[in-house]
């Protein structure tokens, strides 16, 4: 772990392990954005007369698949139609809320700008879904670098299952030791490394102390720049 104030080059890093590939999730890993998404919950539940906590939020949502929220929060299963239509009444309450506050975390641009030019392919892999993937890339000029995008429509598990970032992995003819993957939930920390990858945590989510096992934890870019 290093802290706020620490300086860590990520070259000598990426040459030590052999990394090839840099793969990041999205919610809280490309953008600050966990307590929009759990501030549009609370707002889409109101009228439901459903109340989520935010323990209740990083325990059994955060990083996960819209479907498992979903199910968690109304503590039953649900067929396509029902998801389809909870998922699209709230994430569009998402998006009005942080539409004007939507911006990447600290660094990021220039750290993309750096894996490039050190040849770095990379990929994101996220529980969310489609629209708010372009609704991010709408805001934030980054689509450039990625020549993967996997979401939650892609797999049939969702993290902690190493399912997405396997995924993610082949599609980028990467083999996952040779991948490092960026990662704020502990959902999500656990599905990299049970897929056999390198993990720098992002400490938007939880403090350091709640990860285990991970290469390093960081606030920002700006620390491995």
């Amino acid at each position: 772990m290093i802290n706020k104030e620490t300086r860590f080059p990520i070259k000598p890093f990426l040459e030590k392990h052999h990394i090839r590939t840099v793969i990041f999730d999205l919610d809280g890993t490309l953008l600050d954005n966990n307590p929009y998404h759990l501030t549009s919950w609370l707002e889409y539940l109101k009228e439901k007369n459903i109340h989520i906590t935010r323990e209740e939020y990083d325990t059994h949502m955060n990083g996960r698949t819209n479907k498992d929220a979903i199910e968690y929060v109304f503590n039953r299963k649900m067929n396509e139609s029902e998801l389809r239509k909870i998922i699209e009444e709230k994430e569009a309450v998402y998006r009005q809320i942080y539409d004007s506050h939507i911006r990447p975390i600290d660094g990021l641009l220039s750290f993309l700008e750096l894996l490039a030019h050190s040849g770095i392919k990379m990929g994101i892999a996220t529980s969310g879904i489609q629209p708010n993937i372009d609704f991010m890339f709408a805001h934030i000029p980054i689509r450039k670098y990625f020549s993967a995008v996997v979401n939650s429509s892609h797999i049939k598990k969702g993290k902690p299952d190493p399912e997405i970032f396997i995924t993610t992995a082949r599609q980028l003819n990467t083999e996952p030791a040779k991948c490092l993957v960026f990662e704020d939930s502990l959902p999500g920390v656990e599905a990299a490394l049970r897929a056999g990858m390198h993990v720098i945590a992002i400490t938007t989510s939880h403090e350091p102390e709640a990860f285990h096992s991970v290469d390093m934890a960081i606030a920002n870019y700006k620390q491995i720049l």
